[in-house]
């Protein structure tokens, strides 16, 4: 993937009327939240802007999903209705990625969210999302992994089946095609 630095005026605007009409289409994933407010923080905010562009490229459609009252940062959200296209195929983490010795996926979900500047969802995060509507319903997402599960060869993910959240585990090194993962970014 390449590294985003900065944007041009172009892309920015383009990104600016893309997360508006999204905004403005979803406003049961935000309610009580002003656009113009969320506009002016993101204007202030240029240098996370590339990440956020780095969610639209990959397929995450961002969207805001609340505000954190102690710092006052709105909270954007992948919400394309399945793991983002461009982040699928992944493995869990580096050590993961290495332990595989034949068929190595291309990366690892923490290693890709980094690399985005964006945090992988955590078991929170991820049903905050799903009361917000419908995610997952043919794919799933590696979540934030405790680090006793991780220890012990563990990793967490989560989907939506039978109209239910469900969160559970496979090995972090494994990989699927319907298997991405989900960022978080406060602005």
């Amino acid at each position: 993937m390449p590294k985003v630095t900065s944007l041009k005026a172009g892309e920015r605007k383009q990104l600016l009327d893309t997360l508006q009409e999204r905004f403005e289409a979803n406003p049961k994933r935000h309610p009580g939240i002003d656009w113009d407010d969320v506009r002016a923080r993101l204007e202030a905010a240029g240098a996370k802007l590339p990440a956020l562009l780095l969610m639209e490229r990959t397929g995450g459609e961002p969207d805001v999903v609340g505000r954190d009252r102690r710092t006052g940062e709105y909270v954007f959200a992948d919400c394309s209705k399945e793991s983002p296209s461009g982040r699928r195929s992944l493995c869990y983490d580096r050590a993961a990625l290495e332990k595989r010795k034949e068929n190595k996926p291309k990366d690892s979900a923490l290693a890709m969210a980094a690399a985005m500047g964006v945090d992988l969802m955590t078991e929170e995060d991820y049903r905050g999302l799903q009361a917000k509507g419908a995610f997952d319903n043919t794919t799933s997402s590696w979540i934030v992994t405790p680090p006793e599960i991780r220890q012990l060869g563990g990793a967490l993910f989560g989907d939506r089946r039978y109209g239910q959240v469900f969160v559970y585990h496979n090995g972090a090194d494994s990989y699927y095609a319907a298997r991405g993962f989900r960022g978080t970014l406060r602005i």
